[in-house]
């Protein structure tokens, strides 16, 4: 009997980070991931890889 399911990934992302953000600025970011048609996880995805690349 075959698998089933999702396939598994090369290289799972098993690993959580937490923040805390006022209320500002947490509207800031929801209107700003719903503006540029994103999730929460791909526009801080974006904004950590605009980090490495200023440093």
């Amino acid at each position: 009997m075959a698998k089933i399911g999702r396939p598994k990934k090369d290289s799972p992302k098993l690993k959580s980070v937490t923040i805390r953000l006022s209320d500002d600025e947490y509207e800031k970011f929801i209107k700003y991931a719903a503006s540029h048609n994103m999730t929460m996880t791909q526009a801080l995805l974006k904004g950590i890889e605009l980090l490495y690349q200023n440093s």
